[in-house]
């Protein structure tokens, strides 16, 4: 690339910036040192090709220094603390606390019930009702968990898969309610079925069937809801089961490559809907290993998008991710060493460029957090945002070697994932062959052995203990009386609501799913006519079926 191409394309960013504008802020240093909004290679290196091909500039193909031109010069990152527990009452009042102490996004989290398709009052539900999250049976319920909350303003992210679509249908309705188009509803849905065969393994449905329902909904969310991420491609859960970053990355980028080929298959055009998809990572321990994580996804996708998949808007080139802390790094000995461990995994995520970001508490090694516990948590991203100095220049790693050489090994080592997925004939017969599951398995049986043999050290777990170890932070409870309640709300309703017309909607749901129509039209119908969630589960598995995992060893 000659000086002068560089030239152009560095003028073309200021251009971008002009526009963009920053937040009014004092960017100079404490002291009074001026910190510019990007730094550059000279303009006389030999090296600007290079730089070119693997950095560029912010909001620029190949995206590596970021998906925005002044990033959080421009805005910040979401705030998105990831809440859920007990009723949907209990909830809304965590909410509307998170709000006020100035959090800028929802996150919802569902007990195992809702995560499993089950009303409350199942056999399997009992003992389960609202303690991993909140519980949600009917759009009833989805009604009071958003109570007093202006859907309008405020974005929402659902961390749901098997019946993710349900989910949405009610999410959708309840706007209505609120007197809202869905045109103007925000937020993401996770809607990362391949994951849960991979990792989490809270599926319902068979995959072949799953990737339907997921694109059914790509296809009605790019015609209905334009602000609305229809997928956040996950490899939190997969890091969680315990992969290495790389396998993460690359088991992560591959479902995504997937689900964008199906939707491909279907008909879409791919600038229409692969705008509105996201991504979802985990921020693990290993601080520069997971910025050049970050960093590698960026370019691996730009080129994917661009180069294999023909989108031609840049917008579609970009990834944009949410990113949470490291639950498998917390440790229950020593909790409050966890507020030390998420701060620099929260860094990471920042200085890796994440869109929104999720800190988790000290505690929820134990138990759901404690309203305490998450206001730490919450303090501990905006002493990064506001206090750090991180936030006031673009992009503050780049060119450092060790970074952009971890950038490079993650791209090579994610490449390398990508070819033996595609020998095995693509993501969903790698997952019928236990690829992934073996994979995951081996790399974390191989650290937990270097933890066992003490080569690499965790503080007050294999290091540093105290003879005294007894854990005297407090801890959430869910009452019992919540399980009760939601059970007779559920039976209360089965004999309130007008049943015909329930049963009709739920049958124009399985005749839908029977004949491969679009569901979110029929299940829209079903959630106004108060259909459960355990109801429409049951509906579609007349046609789907459900699927039990081969076990893999």
């Amino acid at each position: 690339m000659s000086n002068n191409s560089y030239q152009e394309s560095l003028k073309r960013w200021k251009e971008k910036i002009l526009e963009a504008k920053d937040r009014e802020y004092d960017y100079d240093t404490v002291s009074g040192l001026e910190n510019e909004r990007l730094y550059l290679p000279d303009e006389d290196s030999t090296d600007l090709e290079k730089y070119m091909e693997k950095q560029g500039f912010p909001g620029e193909y190949p995206f590596t220094r970021g998906v925005h031109p002044n990033m959080y010069r421009g805005r910040l990152w979401t705030m998105r603390q990831f809440a859920g527990f007990g009723s949907p009452e209990d909830t809304n009042k965590r909410f509307k606390f998170l709000l006020e102490q100035g959090q800028t996004g929802l996150s919802v989290a569902f007990d195992m019930p809702t995560l499993m398709g089950y009303d409350s009052d199942h056999a399997l539900s009992l003992g389960e009702v609202g303690h991993c999250g909140v519980s949600i049976n009917s759009i009833e319920d989805m009604m009071i968990l958003f109570d007093g909350i202006p859907l309008e303003e405020i974005s929402t992210s659902m961390t749901i898969n098997g019946p993710a679509v349900i989910l949405l249908a009610m999410y959708v309705v309840v706007g209505e309610r609120q007197g809202l188009s869905s045109a103007q509803l925000s937020g993401t849905l996770q809607n990362d079925i391949l994951k849960e065969y991979i990792a989490q393994k809270e599926f319902i449905f068979p995959p072949e069937p799953s990737m339907d329902i997921i694109t059914d909904m790509i296809e009605w969310c790019t015609d209905h809801m334009p602000l609305y991420n229809t997928i956040s491609i996950s490899g939190y859960h997969i890091r969680e089961a315990g992969s290495t970053a790389a396998q993460e990355l690359a088991f992560t980028l591959a479902d995504g490559f997937a689900y964008i080929e199906a939707a491909i298959d279907r008909g879409l055009d791919v600038d229409k809907f692969a705008r509105r998809l996201s991504f979802f990572f985990n921020s693990h321990i290993d601080f520069f290993e997971e910025i050049g994580k970050f960093r590698a996804a960026r370019r691996i996708y730009a080129k994917r998008m661009k180069e294999k998949y023909g989108a031609k808007d840049p917008r579609s080139w970009m990834l944009r991710f949410h990113t949470q802390t490291a639950g498998h790094s917390l440790t229950a000995p020593q909790p409050e060493n966890n507020i030390v461990r998420t701060a620099f995994e929260a860094l990471a995520g920042v200085l890796g460029g994440t869109q929104s970001l999720h800190t988790n508490s000290m505690d929820e090694v134990l138990a759901l957090p404690t309203e305490k516990s998450v206001e730490i948590a919450l303090r501990t991203q905006q002493v990064i945002a506001y206090e750090t100095g991180v936030a006031s220049t673009i992009d503050p790693l780049a060119g450092s070697y060790y970074v952009e050489s971890m950038t490079d090994k993650m791209e090579s080592e994610a490449e390398r994932y990508f070819e033996a997925i595609d020998e095995l004939g693509g993501v969903v017969p790698a997952i019928e062959a236990g690829y992934f599951q073996r994979e995951i398995g081996n790399a974390a049986y191989e650290i937990a052995k270097k933890y066992d043999q003490k080569k690499r050290l965790i503080v007050g777990v294999n290091a540093f203990r105290k003879t005294d170890e007894n854990i005297d932070i407090p801890v959430l409870k869910i009452d019992k009386q919540v399980e009760i309640d939601q059970v007779a709300k559920v039976k209360a309703l089965r004999e309130s609501r007008d049943n015909v017309k329930t049963e009709m909607a739920l049958k124009n749901l399985t005749t839908a799913c029977d004949q491969g129509e679009n569901i979110m039209p029929p299940l829209l119908e079903a959630v106004r006519n108060s259909a459960t969630l355990g109801e429409m589960v049951d509906a579609m598995k007349k046609v789907y079926g459900t699927y039990t995992e081969t076990p893999v060893f």
